[in-house]
């Protein structure tokens, strides 16, 4: 029977460690905060940004938010930020997308101290990410590898085909692939034998962005497989990248929504507690 690797167990123990955080550096007069940046246009990224704050006052986190209409100027929110940059008392600053077109999402993300950065999304740590320092790593590859470990899934040694190289999760999640011993190929738009890479392979994890993409003839049932993708259909419902139909031809798969991006907000959080640790000087 095909194992569905549900993030909700592996998400709750997340939020349990930083909630002990939290609670520990709140007994020493320390008050966790979060920043985070929206810009008005997009009911997705509301949404987002308020039900990340419901987590906040669960955790005990302070949520500021700083809500722009569309039409800001890209200087107001660097200014913005370069504010939040300098308050010791905040501790993680995060800018929601997308953005108007007007506005540089990339200027924008470079003006933020990469030791508040918990997106991982500045150079500084897009470079930690590769070569493995110290630092803030995107939230999505790292839930891809937490669930799989959750789910008892090492990567040391293991065949793994990336599907995808996006900035935001293929490419990051190659470099955290390899830091885990794995042996990855990395699959894409220019790849003629998708089929071929999957049949090789002991895990695959599908961040392309195209709904259903693979087929269930793509498979074989051995494969351990995570959906990192995010489709929204015609008719409003979110998918992965993988049909439904794989899940009976697989060894395990993650479930869209409920597998990796249940997991990925949980992260942000523990990123939250890394960068605490980074500003106090302890690892």
């Amino acid at each position: 029977m095909t194992t569905i690797m549900k993030a909700k167990e592996a998400a709750d123990l997340v939020y349990e460690n930083v909630k002990l955080q939290v609670d520990g550096w709140k007994d020493e007069g320390y008050e966790p905060r979060l920043a985070v940046i929206l810009v008005e246009g997009d009911p997705a990224s509301a949404y987002y940004a308020q039900s990340k704050q419901k987590i906040a006052q669960r955790l005990g986190i302070t949520y500021d938010l700083y809500t722009y209409p569309v039409e800001v100027r890209e200087e107001e929110i660097i200014q913005q930020v370069a504010r939040l940059n300098e308050d010791a008392g905040v501790h993680g600053i995060m800018l929601e997308l997308p953005l108007p077109k007007h506005l540089s999402a990339s200027t924008i993300v470079n003006a933020i101290a990469p030791w508040k950065d918990i997106d991982g999304v500045t150079p500084s740590n897009q470079r930690a990410t590769i070569t493995g320092e110290a630092g803030l790593y995107p939230a999505t590859p790292q839930a891809c590898i937490q669930l799989l470990k959750h789910y008892g899934y090492t990567l040391e040694g293991k065949n793994v085909t990336l599907i995808g190289r996006g900035q935001t999760v293929g490419l990051p999640l190659f470099h955290l692939l390899q830091h885990e011993q794995a042996t990855v190929t990395v699959c894409h738009s220019r790849t003629k034998d998708l089929a071929m890479h999957l049949g090789h392979a002991d895990i695959a994890i599908a961040a392309v962005g195209r709904a259903h993409m693979i087929q269930p003839n793509m498979v074989h049932e051995r494969l351990v497989m995570v959906d990192a993708g995010i489709n929204e259909t015609v008719d409003g419902k979110i998918v992965g990248d993988i049909s439904p139909e794989v899940a009976t031809q697989v060894q395990a798969i993650s479930p869209v929504p409920g597998g990796v991006g249940t997991l990925t907000t949980a992260i942000l959080y523990q990123n939250l507690t890394k960068a605490i640790r980074l500003q106090k000087g302890v690892q």
